[in-house]
């Protein structure tokens, strides 16, 4: 037998914002796919039409574009394999619905939502399956002219897969390893609603992953107690042969507390649980996003492929390259991974740190041009140079740095009480005087000079540098003094230091 070419998926339904743990299960398909050269195929999974939340689709697209996980065929990417979209495939699941139900593999089922909570209320734990079918309303208790009768008139129906008594199914799962359930726990699956002539989940499922030649099913751990019943729907069309392989995927748990990451815990903690900001057309409520918060594409994946595997190494931190060629699915782990924000913001400071200057700048530019500022990009770019290891996200850098950019207007009363002596204002008058003659105001210049003058006159170099600060920033913070004055220049950083020896006196 051939080998096949790897494919796998990624099917979300679009019922509103693409929650995070999505997200990690998209790139877990992308790092497998282009690791074995196969595809990444992009389905939309909406024939539940009541959850149907508009604008979701686009969002979810969105997303992976500004993420930079790229699909090769799907919605709105093409493909010989269309449509993509679960609601345009009516007719297709129509002729598979048909085929189970002349081999005798599922029954239809006339039971009202009315009489099933009867049912409910007489027989506790109530399953309907094989012991409980024959006493139910379905084409396996009525006549087919019955049956007939009833479709004819319009009754709605559903379609149930006809699921045989305890036999132990195996789910060869490539993280858990052969996992095995006995078919008795499963209910007859409802597989096709008359109502809307659409398929359910699980149907459509199989039918889709077949056609569209799926090879490896990498999902959710909360679709584990489904893997069962694909694995029998699979044998029922006789497609075992082609069965993909399954890979159960850990939760994300809450960072305190037990139970799964949920968006109440995001804001709770404050922290995003969506790729990009969510604005809930039902409710009208905002959601907050990675990508709004300041968070870099890269970061966020780099975070996310940590949560539920490990490289076998201690690299953390990873480009999607290199995430690609150390991805191995077996070493996912099988209990749930911790959702650690913090350790996201680490990333993301991370990420900062190896990004250029120059591009932080640019990033940078906008906040300044929010504040008023208009400033030479050499400027940015050198000011960037210096503070971005002081911060987490860029939009921190206004708060981190302003005073590069606009001198103070007063000064921090703690840091004047400890830092401004007596004979302050007459040392500040002597310095600016020195760096006033200065013709080579460079920071290696201004460094030399004003250490000597310092050590020559006997004075205290701590006193001396926690006012000349003071004087240009209003505050105690900031880099090295001289890459402060240096940035200012000659003129700026005179005005400061005469402004602030008037105020201060």
């Amino acid at each position: 037998m051939t080998e096949r070419k790897v494919r796998v998926r990624f099917a979300p339904s679009p019922t509103g914002a693409l929650h995070i743990g999505g997200v990690r299960t998209a790139l877990y398909n992308y790092l497998f796919a282009r690791q074995h050269n196969g595809d990444l195929i992009f389905r939309i999974e909406d024939t539940d039409s009541n959850r149907f939340v508009p604008g979701a689709e686009e969002y979810i697209i969105e997303s992976f574009k500004w993420l930079g996980i790229k699909f090769d065929e799907g919605v709105s990417f093409g493909g010989e394999h269309g449509p993509y979209r679960q609601s345009e495939r009516r007719d297709i699941y129509k002729k598979y619905v048909q085929q189970l139900l002349d081999t005798d593999k599922a029954y239809i089922a006339f039971d009202t939502p009315a009489e099933l909570d009867a049912k409910r209320a007489e027989i506790p734990n109530f399953q309907y399956d094989a012991h409980t079918r024959g006493s139910m309303r379905n084409s396996l208790t009525l006549s087919k002219e019955e049956v007939d009768n009833l479709i004819a008139n319009g009754e709605q129906y559903v379609v149930r897969f006809k699921i045989e008594p305890n036999e132990d199914i195996h789910v060869n799962d490539m993280i858990r390893g052969d996992v095995v359930i006995n078919s008795s726990i499963l209910d007859d699956k409802v597989l096709y609603k008359s109502a809307d002539e659409l398929p359910t989940y699980h149907l459509a499922n199989i039918v889709d992953d077949h056609l569209m030649e799926v090879t490896h099913v990498i999902r959710g751990e909360e679709w584990l107690p489904s893997a069962p019943l694909h694995v029998l729907l699979y044998r029922a069309f006789g497609w075992a042969d082609t069965m993909p392989q399954f890979a159960h995927l850990p939760l994300l748990l809450k960072p305190d507390g037990k139970g799964k990451l949920s968006k109440r815990d995001g804001d709770r903690l404050g922290f995003p649980v969506f790729p990009l900001e969510w604005h809930d057309p039902k409710s009208g409520e905002v959601s907050s996003g990675y990508r709004e918060s300041g968070y870099l594409p890269e970061a966020v994946l780099n975070f996310l492929a940590l949560l539920g595997w490990n490289p076998g190494n201690d690299q953390e931190l990873m480009t999607l390259d290199e995430m690609v060629q150390l991805f191995d699915i077996h070493r996912c782990s099988k209990a749930g991974a911790k959702f650690d924000y913090v350790k996201g913001i680490w990333f993301n400071h991370e990420y900062i740190l190896k990004m250029s200057d120059e591009k932080v700048a640019e990033m940078f530019m906008p906040i300044l041009k929010e504040h008023g500022i208009e400033a030479p990009m050499d400027k940015v770019v050198t000011v960037v140079g210096l503070m971005k290891g002081r911060v987490n996200f860029v939009k921190e850098l206004w708060d981190t740095c302003k005073f590069f950019f606009v001198a103070p207007t007063e000064y921090d009363a703690k840091t004047v009480q400890k830092r401004w002596k007596e004979d302050s204002a007459e040392m500040m008058g002597k310095l600016a005087d020195l760096l006033e003659s200065l013709d080579d105001f460079s920071i290696e210049n201004q460094e030399k000079v004003v250490m000597k003058w310092i050590e020559d006159n006997g004075y205290h170099t701590g006193n001396i540098m926690n006012a000349f600060r003071l004087t240009l920033v209003g505050e105690g913070k900031g880099p090295h003094m001289f890459d402060i004055s240096a940035v200012l220049g000659k003129e700026e950083t005179l005005t400061r230091m005469r402004r602030a020896i008037e105020v201060l006196k």
